[in-house]
C-alpha cells in the first residue's frame, strides 16, 4: 500500500495493486502429449520399430499373395477375399500371417513406448523439474499416455497401410465397403489391445524406479503369456472344472467354465476378435453355446456369412473386456503416480 500527498497537506492512501495471480492451463496433458509425440517420432526407438515391423509383415504378406495367386482363378467371385491377405499364411507355418504376427508383435511396440516414461524422466533427474512447471502433475502421466496411443496408431496404420496397398496395386484387389468397415473395426480392436500393453508397460515405469526392471519384466510377461499363457491356463482351467459329468448339461457347464478360465489371457480374446472380423465365412457356432437347446440349434443351422453388425455383437463382449483391462492398468499407473514422492 502507497500514499500520496495532496495539495492541502493531507495523505490519500492508495488501494494495493491486485497481485496477478499465476493460472495453471487447462490443457497442460496436451503440451506434454504434443512434446512426447514429436520425441517419440523422431526417435531411433520408433524408426527402427517401424521398419522392422514392416519388414516381418512383408513375410506373411507375400505368402497370403502367392496362395491368392495360385488358386485366382478358384477364388473369383469369393466373397472378403481382400481380408484373405489378413488370415491366410503359409501351407507349412501357419503362423506366418499378418493378424496372428501382429497379435504377437503388437503387445512389444506398447511395452516400447511406455517402460521408461515415468523412470526414465526420473533416473534423468527432469520429473522434479517438469512438476516446478504451472501445470497439474496428472497431466503429466496423461499426456506420455495420449503420445503413446498416437504413436501406435502411426503404426498400426502404416502397416495396414502396406498390406491394403500392396492388395491394391499388386493383386488388384479392391475391397468391398463391408471389407473396409471390417478392418476399420480390426485396427480400432488392436489399438485397445496395444494400449492395454502401454498401459501395463506405464505402471511398471510408475512402480519401478528403473528403466532396465520395468523393461525385464513387462518383456518376461509377454513372453510368458505369448508361449505358456495358453498352456497355463488351460491346466489350471482344467483342475479347477474337469469334464466329468454325466449329461450334456453338466459337459457344458464345466467346459463354459473352462472356457471362462481361459479368457483371462488378453491374446485370447483378442485372437477371438480378430478371427470374428476378418473372417466373415467363421462360424458363430465354433463358440460354446450355452444350453442344450443352443446345441440343437447350432447343429441344424447352416453356417452362412456373417453380417458386419452380427459381428459386431459376437465380439462386443470380448472387446468390452479388453477396454476394461486397459483402463484398469491405466488407473492403477495413475494413482500410483499421483501418490508417489518426487524430490529434486
Amino acid at each position: 500500500m502507497s500514499a500520496t500527498t495532496v495539495p492541502n497537506g493531507g495523505v490519500v492512501e492508495e488501494p494495493p495493486t491486485p497481485r496477478r495471480e499465476l493460472r495453471v492451463p487447462h490443457g497442460g496433458w496436451r503440451v506434454i502429449a504434443a512434446k512426447e509425440l514429436g520425441d517419440d517420432l523422431l526417435s531411433v526407438r520408433f524408426i527402427v520399430l517401424l521398419i522392422v515391423l514392416g519388414m516381418a509383415a512383408m513375410i506373411p504378406l507375400y505368402s497370403a499373395a502367392d496362395q491368392i495367386r495360385q488358386h485366382a482363378q478358384d477364388a473369383t467371385g469369393v466373397p472378403a477375399i481382400f481380408l484373405a491377405l489378413f488370415i491366410i499364411g503359409s501351407p507349412d507355418y501357419t503362423f506366418l500371417r499378418v493378424d496372428s504376427f501382429v497379435a504377437i508383435i503388437a503387445p512389444l511396440l506398447g511395452l516400447a513406448f511406455a517402460f521408461d516414461a515415468i523412470n526414465g524422466e526420473r533416473s534423468e533427474g527432469t520429473l522434479p523439474r517438469l512438476l516446478a512447471q504451472p501445470i497439474y502433475r496428472d497431466d503429466v502421466i496423461n499426456g506420455k499416455f495420449a503420445a503413446g496411443l498416437a504413436v501406435i496408431g502411426v503404426v498400426l496404420l502404416a502397416i495396414v497401410g502396406i498390406v491394403a496397398g500392396f492388395g491394391i496395386f499388386r493383386l488388384g484387389i479392391v475391397p468391398a465397403p463391408e471389407e473396409v468397415l471390417r478392418l476399420g473395426a480390426w485396427i480400432l480392436v488392436t489399438f485397445v489391445y496395444v494400449g492395454l500393453w502401454l498401459a501395463f508397460g506405464l505402471l511398471l515405469s510408475v512402480v519401478f524406479r528403473r528403466a532396465a526392471t520395468s523393461a525385464l519384466i513387462g518383456f518376461g510377461v509377454w513372453f510368458l503369456f505369448t508361449t505358456f499363457g495358453p498352456l497355463i491356463l488351460d491346466l489350471v482351467a482344467k483342475a479347477i472344472s474337469p469334464v466329468t459329468g454325466t449329461t450334456i448339461a453338466q459337459q457344458i457347464g464345466q467346459l463354459q467354465a473352462q472356457q471362462f478360465i481361459t479368457r483371462l489371457l488378453p491374446g485370447e480374446l483378442y485372437s477371438e476378435v480378430t478371427a470374428v472380423l476378418l473372417n466373415p465365412t467363421n462360424n458363430p457356432q465354433a463358440t460354446l453355446p450355452g444350453s442344450l437347446g443352443q446345441v440343437q440349434q447350432a447343429q441344424q443351422q447352416l453356417p452362412t456369412l456373417l453380417a458386419f453388425d452380427q459381428s459386431i455383437l459376437l465380439v462386443w463382449p470380448q472387446v468390452v473386456v479388453l477396454v476394461a483391462m486397459m483402463v484398469a492398468c491405466f488407473a492403477l499407473a495413475y494413482v500410483a503416480f499421483m501418490r508417489q514422492e518426487v524430490r529434486a
